[in-house]
């Protein structure tokens, strides 16, 4: 097989079963509409919990470091591409989360991959729950060490699987809040098998740091738990890009050192930087903004009982409502959008299948007025 009939078969097949992806051009958005196509939409596929991609502080705040330091980094950090903004941002978030350092990535895909693939060693193991996302569990299938799974938020699992003689070292994987389900890992328990396994955690918190937690410093704060690894990720409840790995002074000299992912990629901008360290103090003083969400998260699920589709048990701003097949959940989503409401129909491989589902998310700008066309509009498709 040539490689164009390769490429024709893969298409073909992923047209048959309705998993066609396409991206939409947007010709302008805001965390709580966007427009494309000329028309507008409530936008409940954004990861903005907070809507600080457009607060005047953190607009302020790029603007400010492009002024000073330009619009790039112009190098890797080993080379010309740290700037004293980083050396802040990166001394402020391991102040705020209680680490010995904090190290800056380009993405969370890119800092999840940088910690495993630098980690894992030919006799080591990996154990990640099952749900865990992809940036994790591909970087793990692609490591030397042995990649098991555990079942999903499942303590008892894990201990299992760690009675398991192991002649390398253990690393246990797994987020703070899952990005497809919306629920909660239950991390404390998770910690303490890790713990008594002599292991080290990794937790990937891109969904919950800003957002739950004194001050919104995640879902390890909220749980008691210093894993001996936390990615935090800036494109969700940050409303930037970028991440950080928060971890020991011994640990972030050796990525320093080994991390191909730090010494061969351009820095993240320090204009970006400033922009970040103006969200984390939005943050910081964002109890309000963190309530608002609760409300709207609240105002949802009551609108959303009813439904016949199967609303998941999440508290968080992910609300995925498990429609079953791919052309039903794409069905129901053109549905609502010619309601004006814009929700992703989410489909294999992303999800498993038979478990098609809209993500909706909810965020701090949302207003109940909003919430209330999503709900009347999934009500009269139900009907």
């Amino acid at each position: 097989m040539s490689w164009q009939q390769r490429l024709q078969q893969g298409l073909a097949q992923r047209r048959a079963v309705d998993g066609w992806r396409q991206r939409r051009v947007i010709d302008q958005q805001s965390t709580r509409t966007l427009q494309s196509g000329g028309r507008r939409y409530l936008h409940f596929s954004s990861n903005d919990y907070l809507g600080l991609t457009r607060h005047p502080a953190v607009i302020a705040g790029w603007q400010q470091g492009a002024a000073l330091a330009g619009a790039g980094a112009g190098a890797s950090g080993h080379v010309t591409g740290y700037h004293q903004q980083h050396a802040d941002l990166e001394a402020q978030l391991a102040d705020w989360l209680g680490y010995d350092r904090a190290l800056l990535f380009i993405s969370g895909f890119a800092a999840n991959q940088a910690v495993i693939h630098l980690l894992g060693e030919k006799n080591d193991r990996i154990l990640a729950d099952k749900l865990s996302h992809a940036s994790l569990l591909d970087a793990a299938s692609h490591s030397p060490a042995q990649l098991r799974r555990f079942s999903h938020n499942d303590p008892e699992n894990l201990a299992l699987r760690l009675a398991s003689p192991c002649e390398g070292e253990t690393l246990v994987v797994t987020e703070g809040i899952f990005s497809m389900d919306g629920d909660s890992a239950p991390l404390a328990a998770v910690a303490q098998q890790t713990q008594q396994a002599h292991g080290w955690l990794l937790v990937d918190d891109a969904h919950g740091i800003g957002v739950v937690g004194d001050q919104g410093r995640g879902s390890c704060w909220q749980q008691g738990v210093k894993p001996e690894l936390l990615v935090v990720t800036f494109g969700k409840a940050f409303g930037v890009s970028g991440a950080a790995l928060l971890c020991d002074a011994d640990t972030a000299d050796y990525f320093l050192q080994f991390s191909r992912h730090l010494i061969y990629s351009t820095a993240m901008p320090a204009a970006q930087a400033v922009a970040l360290q103006a969200a984390l103090k939005v943050i910081q003083q964002g109890d309000a903004l963190r309530q608002q969400l609760q409300h709207n998260i609240q105002h949802f699920r009551c609108g959303a009982a009813s439904l016949p589709w199967q609303l998941m048990n999440s508290t968080s701003a992910i609300q995925p409502l498990l429609v079953g097949e791919n052309s039903d959940a794409m069905a129901l989503s053109t549905r609502l959008a010619e309601a004006g409401c814009w929700v992703s129909a989410i489909r294999p491989p992303t999800v498993p299948p038979g478990t098609a589902r809209l993500r909706i998310t909810l965020t701090a700008a949302h207003r109940p007025e909003d919430i209330d066309v999503l709900l009347e509009a999934l009500h009269d498709a139900a009907g």
